[in-house]
């Protein structure tokens, strides 16, 4: 698991991975410069760390990490300026789905190819969304809360893109409003967690996290759903915890990373031989 940069407490270079045989974790290559608040997925045997925030501004440019040789290179940049954006995979495709681009909430969705490494818009939102959660769930990607920056108010509104279609559809609403990740709503940060069922298009609440937490990474490894870092509103948080969906449970890793951060990114690659 490679947590990608952050804020501790101002954007750092910084990456870290833990290895889930040995309970450890390691420094890695650094980043070529700061970085926070960017999306981070794994795709097609490299990790991708997109837009974010260099502690003085929004960026458009993808750095992507090589875990044989260790090292990151630069690829072609967004077309648009974005942090606290959503990202993820589907078809191949690398998709970066709102963010802040240091003035307003961006409901515009871009996505790009490996194979010919280009950005290209697809369809927005519905609906702008900065500190946006992003997941896929049967061929569909969903952005889930955030923050309009119009209303001033965090959303518990959710949409789903359909890629066949190209089309962005709501879906059922949260029962609370989420922003970060799910994390807070304004000033309260939360532990509690929803789930949702595309088959019954519902959300329902499952057991609270052991802490509070805002702005964290999260993925998702071996039908387990890791969160890493964050902050709970007054400090950066140094600790993992995982949940396990057939308990219904929380547990906090063993060992914390060395470095409290929140708004950093999380990929899993395979370990490299």
């Amino acid at each position: 698991m490679i947590v990608v940069g952050g804020q501790a407490p101002k954007a750092i270079r910084s990456v870290e991975c833990y290895d889930f045989e040995e309970d450890r974790w390691d420094q890695i290559a650094e980043l070529p410069s700061r970085r926070c608040r960017a999306g981070v997925v794994f795709m097609a045997g490299h990790v991708y760390a997109v837009g974010g925030f260099n502690g003085s501004l929004r960026v458009r440019t993808v750095d992507v990490y090589d875990g044989v040789k260790d090292q990151w290179t630069s690829i072609a940049s967004m077309q648009e300026r974005r942090s606290t954006l959503g990202a993820a995979v589907l078809n191949d495709l690398l998709y970066a789905v709102g963010g802040f681009d240091g003035s307003t909430g961006l409901a515009s969705v871009e996505a790009y190819s490996y194979k010919t490494n280009e950005w290209f818009f697809v369809a927005p939102m519905n609906t702008r969304r900065s500190s946006v959660g992003v997941g896929v769930v049967e061929g569909k990607l969903y952005a889930v809360g955030g923050y309009d920056g119009a209303s001033r108010q965090c959303l518990s509104t959710v949409e789903q893109y359909n890629p066949a279609t190209n089309e962005w559809t709501y879906v059922a609403d949260m029962s609370t409003r989420r922003s970060g990740a799910g994390g807070h709503d304004g000033p309260l940060v939360r532990k509690s967690v929803e789930v949702y069922d595309p088959g019954t298009n519902t959300w329902k609440q499952v057991a609270d996290m052991n802490m509070c937490r805002r702005n964290a990474g999260v993925c998702a490894v071996n039908g387990l759903l890791y969160v890493v870092g964050g902050d709970d509103g007054s400090c950066n948080l140094a600790s993992v915890e995982y949940y396990n969906p057939v308990t219904d449970k929380w547990t906090l890793l063993p060992t914390n990373m060395s470095t409290g951060r929140s708004y950093a990114g999380v990929a899993v690659i395979h370990k490299p031989l």
